[in-house]
């Protein structure tokens, strides 16, 4: 059974990347922005921003954030994380870094971004599938092959 999932992700350089996460199909979630879509909600103003966020969130089973290079000091993602904890939604995070986007390739490993938001008092998981090779195939089937057990994992924790 697809699991519903908010993704929490830095867009403008990890949107290719997050694309080959959904199209794992252990999970579901809403289609993402376009980035048209998204520059419309933004010129909307950041109280537009956080109701388009907290209604996503809404009926979510878990929140995934995909980490990048500079995903951990995004102030949105840093909001979806703390609104996550609020709402008491299972989060944990994925290193994508080794999946290679068709435009950039592959990039750096960022930051742990719960350490960025909680400092080191906190329990939620940030994974990095260390399978790598030159086109991301290790890494995406990493994830793939990992993804619902670590969903599994954070929604027994958050209650456990």
């Amino acid at each position: 059974m697809a699991k519903k999932v908010f993704f929490s992700f830095y867009y403008k350089e990890d949107v290719l990347r997050v694309q080959q996460v959904r199209n794992i199909g252990a999970i579901e979630d809403k289609p993402l922005l376009t980035a048209n879509e998204w520059e419309e909600i933004k010129r909307k103003g950041n109280k537009s921003i956080e109701t388009w966020i907290n209604d996503q969130m809404n009926y979510k089973d878990c929140v995934i954030v995909l980490v990048g290079a500079n995903t951990a000091s995004r102030e949105w993602v840093q909001y979806e994380i703390k609104l996550a904890k609020e709402k008491n939604k299972p989060m944990f995070g994925i290193y994508i870094h080794n999946l290679k986007c068709p435009n950039t390739g592959k990039s750096k490993k960022g930051k742990n971004p719960f350490d960025e938001v909680f400092g080191y008092n906190h329990n939620y998981q940030c994974y990095d599938p260390m399978d790598i090779d030159l086109d991301g195939f290790r890494a995406y089937n990493s994830i793939s092959k990992s993804i619902e057990q670590w969903f599994n994992i954070a929604t027994i924790n958050r209650y456990g």
